[in-house]
């Protein structure tokens, strides 16, 4: 039997025990109680409560616009839904980088104000000094490496990163560090899959990827991409496990015809009970 269904909770000493035997972990994205339900009644081991929150839940353009506070509000949500899988959320867009003070104080609401089991910070030794001070509160961390949404504006695309030696070298510097400092886990993103593979293996904690290959601990997908709520959305490491976009659009233009033509509701569907009196 396997090592995730043996387990009640998955824990970050969990997973490190499913690194260590072989067995993949299996993360997704969820920004509310319904969809989080869903996912860790299915089995999933990690839902992460992700900044990507700003682009599929809110139409933003990108990660940055989304508050503390709304990513507390969604992680709450989550929470609220989960029995088993480990909770992960992500630390917004300037709640952290180049304040260690602030990142800790954001990294104490999420943990306090949601009930989350750790959080997601992007960057490697530029971020360094925020990941000890919330690692020193006890706090788990997972790092995330590759292509940093939050970074978008500074690198201007999001093309495959660490294709060049000096790059791919500073990955795997980064990576080693986070795993010195305390990290439980570390997404990789978009990034060669010989270099994740590598990264895999000289690192001990998990390492979880999204565009790296198959050669890693685990694989994360948003969920509105892996289901087909988004049909704009296609880079080549997304796999779509349904078409929920044409699926709810069918049944809801089928909704819309049957009350069009008085079909709904029907006479078994109405509440006709006997006039008293």
């Amino acid at each position: 039997m396997s090592i995730s269904k043996e387990v009640k909770r998955v824990t970050t000493h969990v997973l490190q025990a499913m690194k260590d035997s072989g067995e993949k972990i299996s993360m997704l994205t969820a920004y509310d109680y319904s969809m989080a339900r869903i996912l860790d009644s299915a089995g999933i081991d990690v839902l992460l409560v992700g900044d990507s929150a700003s682009n599929v839940m809110a139409g933003h353009e990108t990660t940055l616009p989304i508050t503390l506070d709304q990513m507390i509000y969604h992680a709450s949500s989550v929470i609220r839904g989960v029995q088993r899988a480990l909770v992960v959320v992500d630390l917004p867009f300037g709640s952290y980088q180049g304040n260690s003070k602030e990142a800790l104080t954001a990294s104490i609401r999420i943990m306090k104000e949601s009930g989350a089991h750790g959080v997601k910070l992007e960057g490697g030794s530029e971020v360094k000094e925020s990941v000890s001070r919330i690692l020193s509160a006890g706090i788990p961390v997972m790092g995330h490496l590759g292509l940093t949404p939050q970074s978008i504006y500074k690198f201007g695309t999001y093309v495959v990163r660490a294709t060049s030696i000096e790059e791919a070298d500073k990955l795997l510097e980064d990576a080693r560090m986070l795993e010195e400092l305390g990290c439980f886990s570390i997404v990789l993103e978009k990034i060669p899959s010989s270099l994740a593979r590598k990264v895999a293996k000289e690192v001990k904690i998990p390492i979880i990827g999204i565009g790296a290959g198959p050669d890693v601990d685990g694989q994360v997908l948003v969920v509105h991409d892996m289901l087909g709520i988004n049909k704009e959305f296609k880079p080549r490491f997304l796999r779509r496990y349904m078409n929920l976009f044409d699926e709810i659009s069918e049944a809801v233009g089928r909704y819309i015809e049957d009350i069009k033509t008085g079909d709904f509701p029907s006479k078994e569907e109405s509440y006709d009970p006997p006039i008293k009196g």
